[in-house]
C-alpha cells in the first residue's frame, strides 16, 4: 500500500504561515483528549509532541542560521515585518517574535515597513541595527503599499539580502509552474514532486494535452464541457481569493467570462473530493446529538534549507481556509506502520457515543482556551476538529522525503526562471519581476510550504 496518497494543491514560496497556528492547535487538542478519553474506554496511544507538530523551534533555528551565514557571530536582532494593520491582530507573528525574542543571544521585533530606517549603511528599527527581516507579505502587496507610503528601508534591505525569504523565490511558486511540472519539465523534476503535481494548464484560448495525454483542440471550449471536474485559479492568487471550482458554480459561463477577462489564470484537474475527505465526530446543537461530519482536509508541509519541520492541519469546506468558515486541526503520531485507519474508526465509534452535554462542556473548555491563546477569527474562536488527524511514522518519513525533493526541485526552478528558461509560465508585472531580480535565491535558509489534498488512508471509500 502507498504511503499516503493525494497531490499539492499550491506551493507558498513567498510567506508562508502556519507554524505557530499548529502549535497552538497542538495545546488545543491535547486538551481535549485529556478531557475525551477518560469517556471512551479506548487504550491508544497518540503522540501529540513529535517535533514536526510543532515547527516554531525548526523555524527559528533556520532563521538564525541564515543570520550566521550572513554575520557570523554577531548578536541577531531579527525584525518580522508585517502589514500595519495586522500587527496588533496576527497572534502567529506576535508569539514568534516573543519566541526569538527569548532565545539566548537574539532579540526580536515586529515592525511595520514604514517604520524601518537605513542610515551609514546599515538597517535600523526603533534605534537598534537590524541584522535580519522575514517579510510577511508578498512582492504585490509590497508594490500596493508603496503606493500610500515608500518604503525605500524595505527595498534596500532586500537588495542588501537582509530579507531572510528571499524575493527571488517567489516566482517558482507560481501555479502557471505546474504546467511546465506536468508536461516539458516532467522529465526534468524528482518524480515525487511530478507525482504530487495535479494535471494543470495555463487558461486561455489554445491547443494542448489533456489529463490523460488526449489532444485538446481548444482549451476553453474543453474547459466549459468539463466544467464539473475542474477549478479555476489566479495564478498568484492566495488565501482562497478568485478560486472558481466547477462544480459549486451557478453560472459556469459567467465564471469561465470572469477567468478569461481576468487573464493569468490555471485550470486544473480537481482532486477527488473524497481523497482528501474524512469523517469526524461533531455537535449538531439543533439536534442536542453527536455524529459524524465530513470535512474536506488540507495538509500543510513547512520546508527549510534543513528540509521537512513541521506541518499544518486545516479542516472545512472547499476551500478550507479559516476565512472561508474553515478550522484548524491538531495532529498525532502513531508508531511505524500502524494503520490510521482502525485507529480512526475506533476514536470516531467511541466518540459518537459520549452523552453530547459531555462534550458540550468539553468544547467550550476548550473554546475558552483558543480565545485565551488569541486563536480567533473576527468574533470567535477558530473552530478545532473533535479528534486529531492521524498518521504514522513511516508515512511521516514519506512526506520527509518528499519535502527533501520538492526543495531541490525549488531551487532548480528558480535557477530556470533566472535563466529566462520558464517565461511561458510565470508572468510578472514589470514591478514584481524588478523586486524578484534584486533578491536571487540559491538554496540558503529560507521557508517554503507546500499545501497537500493527502490521505493518510482515512478517506471515505464510498
Amino acid at each position: 500500500m502507498e504511503e499516503f496518497l493525494g497531490y499539492h494543491s499550491e506551493w507558498n514560496l513567498g510567506s508562508p504561515g502556519g507554524w505557530e497556528y499548529q502549535r497552538i492547535t497542538q495545546e488545543l487538542g491535547k486538551l481535549a483528549w485529556k478531557r475525551i478519553q477518560p469517556h471512551l474506554g479506548l487504550e491508544i496511544h497518540l503522540d501529540f509532541d513529535h517535533g514536526y507538530l510543532n515547527p516554531v523551534p525548526a523555524f527559528a533555528a533556520a532563521l538564525l542560521r541564515a543570520h550566521r551565514q550572513r554575520h557570523k557571530d554577531k548578536a541577531a536582532h531579527i525584525v518580522l515585518v508585517a502589514e500595519p494593520d495586522t500587527l496588533e491582530t496576527v497572534v502567529e507573528n506576535r508569539n514568534f517574535v516573543q519566541y526569538l525574542d527569548g532565545m539566548e543571544g537574539v532579540t526580536a521585533g515586529l515592525a511595520a515597513p514604514q517604520d524601518l530606517d537605513y542610515h551609514q549603511g546599515n538597517l535600523y528599527h526603533k534605534g537598534r541595527q537590524v541584522t535580519l527581516v522575514f517579510m510577511d507579505f508578498n512582492n504585490d502587496v509590497l508594490i500596493k503599499m508603496e503606493k500610500d507610503v515608500p518604503l525605500t528601508a524595505l527595498r534596500q534591505a532586500i537588495k542588501d539580502d537582509l530579507v531572510v525569504n528571499p524575493r527571488g523565490m517567489e516566482p517558482a511558486g507560481a501555479k502557471g509552474l505546474f504546467e511546465a511540472v506536468t508536461d516539458s519539465l516532467s522529465g526534468q523534476l524528482q518524480e515525487t514532486t511530478v507525482s504530487r503535481t495535479p494535471w494543470t494548464r495555463q487558461l486561455y484560448e489554445r491547443a494542448t494535452t489533456g489529463p490523460k495525454g488526449e489532444t485538446i483542440k481548444d482549451l476553453v471550449s474543453w474547459t466549459r464541457d468539463n466544467w464539473d471536474r475542474l477549478v479555476l485559479k489566479p495564478v498568484q492568487g492566495y488565501s482562497g481569493e478568485g478560486i472558481y471550482i466547477g462544480f459549486k458554480s451557478e453560472d459556469p459561463d459567467a465564471d469561465l467570462n470572469e477567468a478569461l477577462k481576468a487573464g493569468n489564470y490555471i485550470v486544473q484537474d480537481l482532486v477527488p473530493l473524497q481523497l482528501w475527505a474524512e469523517e469526524s465526530p461533531w455537535l449538531f446543537p439543533e439536534e442536542q446529538r453527536v455524529g459524524l461530519q465530513s470535512w474536506q482536509t488540507d495538509f500543510r508541509c513547512l520546508i527549510t534549507d534543513a528540509g521537512l519541520i513541521g506541518f499544518l492541519g486545516r479542516f472545512g469546506g472547499i476551500p478550507t481556509n479559516v476565512g472561508a468558515g474553515g478550522g484548524t486541526q491538531a495532529l498525532a503520531i502513531l508508531p511505524g506502520t500502524s494503520p490510521p485507519t482502525e485507529v480512526v474508526d475506533q476514536l470516531n465509534r467511541a466518540i459518537c457515543k459520549v452523552p453530547y452535554s459531555a462534550l458540550e462542556e468539553i468544547r467550550e473548555e476548550v473554546n475558552s482556551q483558543a480565545v485565551a491563546m488569541g486563536h480567533t477569527y473576527l468574533l470567535g474562536p477558530i473552530k478545532t476538529a473533535w479528534r486529531p488527524r492521524l498518521l504514522n511514522e513511516a508515512q511521516v518519513e514519506q512526506l520527509r522525503l518528499y519535502c527533501v525533493n520538492l526543495w531541490a526541485d525549488a531551487v532548480q526552478l528558480t535557477n530556470w526562471w533566472r535563466a529566462g528558461q520558464l517565461d511561458d509560465f510565470v508572468h510578472l508585472s514589470a514591478e514584481e519581476e524588478a523586486i524578484a531580480r534584486t533578491a536571487p535565491w540559491t538554496g540558503q535558509p529560507a521557508l517554503m510550504a507546500s499545501d497537500g489534498l493527502f490521505s493518510f488512508g482515512c478517506h471515505p471509500k464510498e
